[in-house]
């Protein structure tokens, strides 16, 4: 599997890269290609030009959640290809999103989007590739992982307390273990990894890359550090919504690893 940071909050020096506030991964597992998530806007697009990726044969596009700083540039995507783009998320991906009086959701509707692609939504996992697998609707089994409350969610006309259900991740299972690709992590990473572990049927972990949406110096953080070690998990790319000050608490345990626009792995 080869994957490459299209977007990410930072992003390096060189060949024009440049960085937003959200996330797109540029994935291939074997002669599949597709996209995890499509950042704030259309910049993933002028990245992956830069760094020599053609995102002309790519037809499927991976939502890990709604929010609009991973569905921002979804749009621009679709009208950009000559040939008509599968969506698969979580069904309420595309219902309106408010935090007071500000859009957390897409920039677009539900509708509009039915209208322009091939939308799977499934809160089941399913499989994008012959080796990865989105993961549907993460279920809580961490304690030190409660949901949090961010915002609001129109459903069947109402707002409603958001607790990002729709948030989801893929698994990469390989013959030597599992490795988790995530997008903010809403539902806990932790949560994730041991979801990721029951639909593979595989107890090691050998890396994950992605958000983690761990924002504070607190005991979940330590309990995060604290499972990671448990899990022996040897790759750990911590990135977007995971805070500087928690990265440097967690290398100090951790051998955490750099992750940027145009960072690229291969599994």
């Amino acid at each position: 599997m080869r994957l490459v940071v299209l977007i990410d909050n930072c992003a390096i020096n060189g060949r024009n890269l440049k960085g937003e506030g959200g996330a797109s991964y540029y994935i291939e597992d074997e002669d599949k290609k597709f996209l995890l998530d499509t950042g704030a806007s259309g910049l993933f697009m002028e990245n992956a030009k830069n760094l020599d990726i053609n995102l002309d044969d790519i037809d499927t596009v991976v939502l890990s959640h709604g929010h609009y700083d991973h569905a921002g540039g979804l749009k621009d995507f679709i009208e950009s290809s000559d040939h008509k783009i599968n969506i698969i998320c979580h069904p309420l991906s595309f219902n309106k999103k408010k935090k007071g009086n500000t859009n957390m959701g897409a920039p677009y509707s539900k509708d509009e989007i039915i209208e322009l692609a091939n939308v799977n939504f499934s809160d089941k996992p399913i499989k994008v590739s012959k080796n990865i697998t989105y993961l549907g609707q993460i279920p809580d089994t961490m304690d030190f992982e409660n949901r949090k409350l961010m915002g609001e969610i129109e459903i069947d006309g109402e707002y409603k307390d958001d607790y990002i259900m729709d948030d989801s991740a893929l698994l990469y299972d390989s013959q030597d273990g599992i490795y988790i690709i995530t997008g903010c992590s809403h539902s806990g990473i932790c949560n994730i990894i041991e979801y990721a572990k029951k639909v593979s049927g595989k107890d090691k972990v050998l890396g994950v890359i992605g958000g983690t949406h761990l924002q504070e110096i607190n005991n979940q953080l330590y309990k995060t550090i604290d499972y990671f070690k448990e899990n022996n998990i040897k790759e750990l790319y911590p990135c977007h919504c995971t805070k500087f000050y928690v990265k440097a608490e967690m290398f100090k345990t951790l051998d955490i690893k750099d992750a940027h626009v145009g960072l690229e792995i291969n599994w």
